[in-house]
This record gives structure tokens, C-alpha cells and sequence, in this order.
């Protein structure tokens, strides 16, 4: 390759990677500058009032925050650019990363502490990535910011093999009979949780993390400090809360059967991070389940903040890197509670699939290998590691037997990249009749996605549960789900049948110093909803859009009670269509909001 092609991709690589990882944290701040930053007094406690967040996904939807994404691709190109300049000049790498260090300190797009760590943190990927790919400027931050803001590249087609079995009968949802056993699940995801939180500290540190003992203690005012149990201001989950609630699970354990944890552990300073310290914090989250809830089996899937650097999950595909590392510490602190049978693939992709009851089965997804973050994939992203024909096989063969099965996995289905995740749409609408459940996390939001017939669009197959985070980072309270579903019995469909959300509400937790979990809501009451098949989800979004108040609760609920703005218009369009959306670039499912 001509070395200037090289030095100029290696650029955009190197810059490309500081801009997706600093122009979330540039978004905040410009959020706060066009909201106000406003805060208010509740029970003399200062609150920070959540601005209008960007809606993710729909590209029909989302001028609520339009002028926002207008500034962070103008600081993409215009960062791009000036390194591409360099290029030009024959510049060594060296001497282009040390600008890239550079440019973000000059242009105040991180702290200089950030700046300096987060580009070598990134660069084996980020050359490891240019030396195999081609990739314009504008390329690149249509990659890192969506087509709004330039033309991405087209990573090229790929489909799965089917089986040529047809696809049985759809049968309609009957909900059991009263005294039909059932079964209880709690779901947890998104704990990062943060060894160096100091109550106290900074919250506005002007690094993507704060709260921390390396930032300024005590804070400048007390209106910026770190609360006791934790904050809703770019600050992860201190230990005393996670204890806190490992405790009350504990007291509750005969209020679940068994816990699925959608991944997420370590804290977001993604600048600062090395392998010790992520599998230290793997073995620990073990720990905690082993050492407060030994009774309760535990199934597990990867998130994206397991690896190092974070969304860094290269496929067998590329050469001179191994996941082995991290796959083989996730043997040893999650098969503890699984059989020898998962062993191969999860050393193979962080995946497995097994039964822990007759007629039902369990798969765990490592959606970090349909993730765009995940840049290894720009190299070659066709089903990394075989995953989803792996699981189409697995599909085919839990429907011959007559299993149902309930899928695990860290990012929703409709924030994958688009061959991966229009596949797996495929796969719901094929096997709707065998998969009874789908739990991600990674939003840190309460929320859901629906999935639609496609052969006309309109008829839901297919809901997954996006439970919310632990962590309240940003601007929500932490919270957790136990679902019940229809429980272990002959003819079982395995379906959710309700679930029961509850918070902890940080004002008052830091307020009075004594940390309650409550109850917030559960579906069935709290929106009035019949059932919880997909029928029942797609309906629920049609009755928001026509009864402002119940959309309002939901509102209130996505951000698990903690204080927000207002949304409606736009704003409430965008979420209404988020929820419609359980695949990308597909605006169709739309129109009709």
C-alpha cells in the first residue's frame, strides 16, 4: 500500500476513534448549553433536571436533537480534515497520533489527562483496522455519527443459510389458567461499578467519568458533590450501593427461581483500563453472586465494556489477535453454573446455548459481533465466529424438539449494524413461535422493541426487554426487573406473563442517607396492558400515541423515575418509533406515527 494511503488512514483511524469516543461526552455538554443546564430544589436537594435525550435509531424521528448531531459532525470532519492534512506532509505515525493527543486538547474536546490516555488506549485496533480496510474522512464519521452527518460505507451483504424446513402454523397466544405454575426471573445488567467512587468528589470533573478519588475532593460547591449512594451526573455505581443491593436481594430471594445478568461490569473511564483490572471485576460481580445469592443460578452474556479497549472483540478472522484471554476468565467465573456443553463456544465467541428445564432453553449472545463499535468488523464483519448460523442451527433444533427458547444479549437488536441485525430480525420472524423471550441491556433505559411479520409489516412476531442499568450513569435512578413467566410445566410456552420494575430513588437515598428500593411499576397494572405478548407491546405504542398521559408514564418509567424534561412532539414520535424499531435503516415501520 502507497505509505501516504497508509498514513492518511491511519489518521482517520486514530482521530475517528477519539471522536467516538469524546463526542458522546461533547454532546452532554453541548445538551446542557442548549437546555440551560437547568436544575431545580427537591426537598432541598439540588437535582439535576434530564435533558431531552437523543433518540436512537430512527432516522425519521430525530430532529429533537438534530442541531446537536450538526455540531459533533462538524467537529468530526473538522478534526478529520486537519489530520489529513498532516498526512499530506508525510508525516511519521507517531508524529499523527501525537497530533490527534494534540488537537483534542487544543480543542477542549476531553480533559488533557483523557486526551493523552484514550488514543494510545485505542491504537492497536485503530492500526490494526487501517492496514486492512480503505476509509475516507467523511467515511469515517458517517460511521461514527450515522448517515445524517456523511455517506458510511457499504460493508457489503450478507445472509445466513436457512433451513428449508417451512415454518409451522402460528398458533395465537393463550394466557395459562390461574394456578398454572410459574416461574420468577430477576434481571440485572449495566452495573459498572466504580472501585474509585468518592462520595464527595467533583461530578463535574470534565472527564467522561466523575465522582472519583482522582478528582477534586471535596467538590467546589456542595451542589457538586457525589451523593452517598451515588449520582445522576456522569458517575458510575459506588460499592456501598451494589452491596446495598446485593443485601436486599438476598433478603428477597424467594421472590425469584433463577437471575440473568445482560452484562456491562466495570466502570465507564474506558481511557484507563487494562486487562487485570476487567477480569478482576468479572471474578468480583461472580463473587458477589456466589457469596449473597448461592442458591440462585446465574446465566450470563458479554457486554461491551467486558473487553479492553472497550467494543474490542475481534473475530478468529483477524490475524495476530485472541479473545482467549477474556473468554477463558468468563469460563471460569460464569460456568460455574453451567454444564460442560457450553464450554466450546464460549471459548470459541462468548456465546452458549443450554437447558436448564425440560422444554426450554437458554442462549447467550455476544452481540459485541454485530456492534458497530466494535471496529475489527470493518475488516470483515459476515457472522463473526459463526454466530448466527450457529444460532439458526440452534433454533432449528429447539423447534424439532418442541423447546422454547428465551434469548440473552447486551445490545438491542435495533442498534447493531445492519446485515447482523436484519438477519436475526429474520431469524425472529422464522422461529416466533419458539422464542418466548429476548433481555438486553446496554441502554442503561427502561424500555423495549417490537418485531413485525415481514411479509406485511404490521403483525408483531417478536418483543425483546431492554432492562434498565444499575449504574445510574447518566440521569437515571439504578433499578432492576423480576419477571414472571409461565413456569415449568407440561405444554409450557415459557412466555412473560408480567414483571415487576423497581428504583431506588438517589435524591432521597443521598437526602435522608437510608437507601430504599421500591416497587416503580409492572405492565400489567401500571399501563393497563392485557397481556405481555408482542400483540400486547404494539398495542401499548398506538395507545401512547393517542393518550399523551399514558406516554407520559412510560416517559417517566424510561428513565426509572429520576427527574426529565417533558417530551413530546418529535420527542415523543422519536421514542414512539424507537420502540417500532427492532432493526436499523428501516423507516417504513414508521410511517404511520
Amino acid at each position: 500500500m502507497d505509505p501516504i494511503h497508509l498514513r492518511q488512514l491511519l489518521l482517520v483511524c486514530v482521530s475517528g476513534w477519539m471522536c467516538a469516543l469524546s463526542l458522546p461526552h461533547l454532546e452532554l455538554k453541548q445538551k446542557e448549553e442548549l437546555t440551560g443546564g437547568s436544575r431545580f430544589r427537591d426537598n432541598d436537594v439540588t437535582t439535576p433536571v434530564i435533558p431531552v435525550p437523543v433518540v436512537r435509531r430512527v432516522g425519521a424521528w430525530t430532529p429533537i436533537a438534530h442541531h446537536v448531531s450538526n455540531l459533533s459532525c462538524i467537529a468530526c470532519k473538522t478534526m478529520v480534515r486537519m489530520l489529513h492534512d498532516m498526512s499530506r506532509q508525510n508525516q511519521t505515525e507517531d508524529a499523527i497520533i501525537n497530533a490527534a493527543i494534540n488537537l483534542c486538547i487544543a480543542r477542549r474536546i476531553e480533559d488533557p489527562r483523557v486526551c493523552q490516555m484514550v488514543v494510545p488506549q485505542y491504537s492497536e485496533m485503530a492500526l490494526g483496522v487501517v492496514r486492512k480496510t480503505l476509509l475516507l474522512p467523511d467515511e469515517l464519521c458517517g460511521i461514527l455519527l450515522g448517515s445524517e452527518c456523511a455517506t458510511p460505507p457499504d460493508p457489503g451483504k450478507w445472509n445466513i443459510t436457512m433451513s428449508s424446513k417451512p415454518k409451522p402454523p402460528v398458533a395465537p397466544h393463550v394466557r395459562p389458567q390461574p394456578g398454572t405454575p410459574v416461574m420468577r426471573v430477576l434481571h440485572l445488567t449495566d452495573l459498572h461499578l466504580d472501585d474509585q467512587y468518592l462520595a464527595g468528589a467533583d461530578t463535574g470533573c470534565g472527564e467522561p467519568l466523575c465522582c472519583r478519588n482522582t478528582d477534586t475532593y471535596p467538590a467546589p460547591t456542595p451542589s457538586k458533590a457525589g451523593g452517598t449512594w451515588g449520582d445522576y451526573r456522569n458517575c458510575d455505581s459506588p460499592w456501598q450501593t451494589v452491596e446495598n443491593l446485593f443485601r436486599l436481594l438476598a433478603d428477597v430471594k424467594d421472590q425469584f427461581d433463577y437471575i440473568i445478568f445482560t452484562g456491562d461490569i466495570p466502570a465507564h473511564d474506558v481511557w484507563n483500563q487494562t486487562r487485570t483490572a476487567q477480569l478482576t471485576s468479572l471474578l468480583q460481580l461472580a463473587g458477589f453472586f456466589r457469596r449473597y445469592l448461592p442458591d440462585k443460578p446465574v446465566y450470563t452474556c458479554m457486554g461491551n465494556h467486558e473487553s479492553v479497549p472497550c467494543d474490542s472483540y475481534p473475530p478468529d478472522s483477524v490475524e495476530g489477535q485472541s479473545m482467549s484471554w477474556l473468554y477463558s476468565a468468563v469460563l471460569e467465573a460464569w460456568g460455574y453454573w453451567l454444564p460442560s456443553s457450553t464450554y466450546q463456544t464460549i471459548l470459541r465467541g462468548g456465546f452458549y446455548t443450554f437447558s436448564p428445564f425440560p422444554g426450554f432453553r437458554i442462549v447467550s449472545l455476544n452481540s459485541n459481533y454485530g456492534a458497530s463499535a466494535n471496529w475489527w468488523l470493518l475488516i470483515n464483519s459476515t457472522d463473526p465466529q459463526g454466530q448466527l448460523q450457529w444460532l439458526a442451527d440452534v433454533l432449528q433444533e429447539a423447534e424439532d424438539k418442541g423447546e422454547k427458547v428465551h434469548i440473552l444479549s447486551h445490545i438491542p437488536p435495533g442498534e447493531l449494524m445492519h446485515d447482523f441485525s436484519w438477519n436475526y430480525y429474520k431469524l425472529i420472524n422464522r422461529y416466533e413461535s419458539t422464542i418466548t423471550g429476548q433481555f438486553h441491556g446496554h441502554t442503561h433505559k427502561d424500555e423495549y422493541q417490537v418485531f413485525y411479520d415481514l411479509s406485511n409489516r404490521t403483525r408483531p412476531v417478536g418483543v425483546s426487554y431492554v432492562g434498565g442499568s444499575v449504574t445510574p450513569y447518566s440521569f437515571t435512578n439504578p433499578g432492576f426487573r423480576i419477571y414472571t413467566i409461565d413456569g415449568n410445566h407440561i405444554n409450557s410456552s415459557w412466555a412473560v406473563l408480567d414483571y415487576t420494575h423497581s428504583f431506588l430513588n438517589l435524591s432521597h437515598a443521598n437526602e435522608y442517607g437510608n437507601p430504599v428500593w421500591e416497587r416503580e411499576y409492572s405492565p400489567l397494572s401500571d399501563y393497563q396492558m392485557k397481556g405481555l405478548y408482542p400483540e400486547d407491546w404494539n398495542e401499548l405504542i398506538y395507545r401512547m400515541k393517542a393518550n399523551d398521559t399514558l406516554f407520559q408514564t412510560f416517559y417517566k418509567y424510561y428513565f426509572k423515575s429520576a427527574k426529565t424534561d417533558s417530551c413530546t412532539g418529535d420527542c415523543k414520535r422519536g421514542f414512539l418509533c424507537a420502540l417500532k424499531s427492532a432493526r436499523p435503516d428501516d423507516p417504513e415501520l414508521c410511517e404511520d406515527l
